[in-house]
């Protein structure tokens, strides 16, 4: 089994800062794929970025230029960097690893609210 341990949310002011992390245990296969995904009320949920165990990185347009995504695959963690917040970022994060073997494995973490409000 594995588990995904989330940490970092909370209240921030538009145009400040927050850094989300996420760390992975269990039976994870090396060649994986990373990602937060968030969901706001009344909204579906959405992929905000991607990382391979490679290092190749993928965002959703809205936190281009705003968000880094990055990784460390000893430790099986995986960090956004949040700059330049905007009340439309408030949601509830949910950090997420995936691999294809035989099947396709996905795995959630607990999320974590982040709210952007002056």
């Amino acid at each position: 089994q594995v588990q995904l341990v989330e940490s970092g949310g909370g209240l921030v002011q538009p145009g400040g800062s927050l850094r989300l992390s996420c760390a992975a245990s269990g039976s994870i296969f090396r060649l994986n794929t990373m990602a937060w995904h968030r969901q706001a009320p009344g909204k579906e949920r959405e992929l905000v970025a991607s990382i391979t165990s490679g290092g190749s990185t993928n965002y959703v347009d809205s936190v281009k230029g705003r968000f880094t995504i990055s990784r460390d695959n000893a430790k099986n963690t995986v960090l956004l960097q949040m700059n330049s917040l905007k009340p439309g970022d408030t949601a509830v994060y949910y950090c997420n690893i995936n691999w294809r073997m035989s099947m396709m494995y996905n795995y959630w973490g607990q999320g974590t609210q982040v709210t952007v409000s002056s």
